[in-house]
């Protein structure tokens, strides 16, 4: 074989290698380090990562298997409807059901998303993708993606990035906000046990009642809760065990690992390295702040409302992050009161801001649908 044309056989890898490419593989190994030394969130970061490192080794969503992943899980919506079973089955909705007025802290911790969709409308972004970018509010990457896939492909990377990445940094991002929006004697604030056990039948009927109720009042929300409450379904009926932990774990593992290498297949020099990449990440910030900042309002509001019987930590977990954002109440509780134990209500306003995440999602996607 001829001595040149064997060294370029073996530098190809170089051609159209760039200052930008080799930027993205410093991003991708900081993903790596902090999944790995800082256990930010392991199970997303790392495929993310490593995802982003083939992209820029010239093996991006664009060609070879990555393209086959990408297209077979991403553009056909399946990796977030699948992520989404595996997410029901692990969530008890009877915190939720004991004490329904947690629903109003799931909502409120949904504002951020519209907030951010008008100031990215001001940025000069179009609707489609001012809506795409308001979602990362949700703190939820399944429902971004499933969102941002639909209206907005093109600015998917960033969008799906900033979602895990917030995701991951809820522990970081949201005590600083919690401490400065509560007084010590509102986190000192003792919650009542939940009233009385919620029955199986009541836990049976909930998912099938809200599946028919979303796809009959936010349509274009029904494939991913519908998916939430089939999971569900299979850890309440206590007659499919081995559906329920299989979807627990086999089957979320697998579909978070091929959506975490598609992600990070996205994540191109060329497509992340510009200014709008920046803009979103920013204005995703944003969203999560703003997300935070209601909750924590709406719980403090509540707090007066019932005179003192809710602690407005709570409302910091109506965000979408399940069950991280519960804990993290929990914890923040603990931490000025090791004896204040409020973990069972933090997971029920955790459980309505999960609901209320993809209902807000299909209420953008009804949105934009409308006007464009």
């Amino acid at each position: 074989m001829d001595f040149t044309a064997l060294l370029q056989e073996l530098g190809k890898g170089f051609v159209g290698f760039t200052a930008g490419n080799a930027l993205m593989i410093a991003v991708a190994l900081v993903l790596i380090y902090l999944a790995v030394w800082k256990e930010y969130e392991p199970v997303l970061l790392l495929p993310i990562g490593f995802g982003c490192l083939l992209a820029n080794l010239g093996m991006s969503n664009e060609v070879g298997f990555m393209k086959v992943i990408y297209d077979a899980g991403i553009k056909t919506e399946i990796f977030p409807l699948v992520i989404f079973i595996g997410v029901g089955a692990m969530i008890d909705f009877s915190p939720l059901l004991a004490q329904p007025s947690m629903v109003l802290l799931g909502a409120a911790g949904q504002f951020g998303i519209y907030g951010t969709l008008l100031l990215a409308l001001a940025l000069g972004f179009p609707l489609n993708q001012a809506a795409s970018i308001g979602v990362i509010g949700a703190i939820d990457g399944p429902t971004a993606i499933f969102v941002g896939s639909k209206l907005a492909p093109e600015i998917l990377a960033p969008i799906a990035v900033a979602a895990y990445s917030y995701m991951s940094l809820i522990p970081i991002i949201q005590p600083p906000i919690m401490r400065l929006m509560t007084t010590r004697k509102e986190r000192l604030i003792r919650m009542e046990y939940l009233p009385k056990p919620v029955s199986r039948l009541t836990l049976v009927v909930f998912p099938i009642l809200v599946t028919v109720l979303v796809a009959l009042v936010a349509p274009d929300a029904a494939p991913l809760m519908a998916a939430l409450m089939l999971g569900n379904l299979l850890r309440e009926a206590l007659v499919v065990d081995r559906l329920s932990k299989m979807a627990q774990n086999e089957l979320i593992n697998i579909a978070t690992l091929f959506l975490g290498l598609a992600i990070g297949s996205t994540m191109t020099a060329k497509s992340f390295l510009n200014l709008n990449t920046i803009l979103i990440l920013g204005l995703g910030l944003l969203a999560f702040v703003l997300d935070t900042v209601a909750g924590l309002l709406f719980g403090k509001v509540m707090a007066v409302i019932t005179k003192g019987k809710v602690n407005p930590l709570i409302g910091a977990c109506g965000i979408s992050a399940f069950p991280m954002a519960g804990r993290l109440s929990a914890k923040m509780a603990l931490d000025e009161d090791p004896s204040n134990f409020i973990l069972m209500h933090a997971m029920g306003s955790n459980t309505a801001g999960q609901l209320g995440s993809v209902i807000a999602g299909g209420l953008l996607l009804a949105l934009v649908n409308g006007v464009l």
